[in-house]
């Protein structure tokens, strides 16, 4: 249980990591919280500070994900803290777990008074490394989303959706044998309905019309 509790505790302070925070300050001397949205996310970085700073931020974001799965987990391969029931071999059980604590980590960093972002880039770190097609699906439906609506919440969600969908679809529809597929799926549903949670305030916004459309600009003035 020791083992269990120190693989969440660390990959929860690694997601804990408020890049946006840490860059905003270092770049221009500002909290991004107090400025566009409030959210410490890439996307309201790329909105306030410009692409290339955005963009760094997202990037940093979704290595903590991946990090978690690649790095972490692996520091306690063999020190399984329970008996492992599922189709899955012990050092994907302890990625998943994880992952999931980073990406708890981004959304509630105790590094600033638990408000952090919404977890998209760090779920998606996090899931290339575990779900790689279903993941790339995600990240074709967000950037096609985004480009008609220009609303980049909206596109998040419905990423977030598809990444269950297409898991189901590849293993129901398609006959595509994805190893532990019902051991990985509620995993996923329940990763799916954390981050959908976390724009809970965008989807009124989007109900309401009064959600911000993402303008592209090169450059931030």
């Amino acid at each position: 249980m020791i083992n269990l509790l120190g693989l969440i505790f660390i990959s929860y302070l690694l997601g804990s990591i408020p890049n946006s925070i840490i860059i905003s300050k270092m770049a221009k001397g500002i909290d991004i919280r107090e400025h566009g949205s409030g959210n410490a996310g890439g996307t309201n970085v790329i909105r306030v500070l410009g692409f290339k700073l955005g963009l760094s931020v997202i990037f940093l974001d979704a290595l903590k994900g991946a990090l978690a799965v690649v790095v972490v987990a692996r520091l306690f391969v063999g020190t399984m803290p329970f008996n492992n029931a599922t189709p899955f071999d012990d050092l994907t059980v302890i990625q998943i777990i994880a992952g999931i604590s980073a990406v708890i980590g981004h959304i509630w960093t105790i590094f600033a008074g638990f408000k952090g972002g919404k977890g998209i880039a760090t779920a998606m770190g996090m899931l290339l490394f575990l779900i790689t097609v279903d993941m790339l699906i995600a990240i074709g439906v967000f950037v096609l989303v985004v480009s008609i609506s220009r609303y980049v919440s909206l596109g998040s969600i419905f990423a977030a959706i598809s990444v269950p969908l297409a898991l189901i679809i590849r293993e129901n529809i398609f006959q595509v044998n994805i190893p532990g597929y019902h051991t990985l799926l509620p995993f996923i549903i329940i990763l799916s309905c954390l981050v959908i949670f976390t724009h809970r305030k965008n989807i009124g916004r989007l109900l309401s019309g009064n959600e911000s459309k993402f303008i592209f600009s090169r450059k931030k003035k």
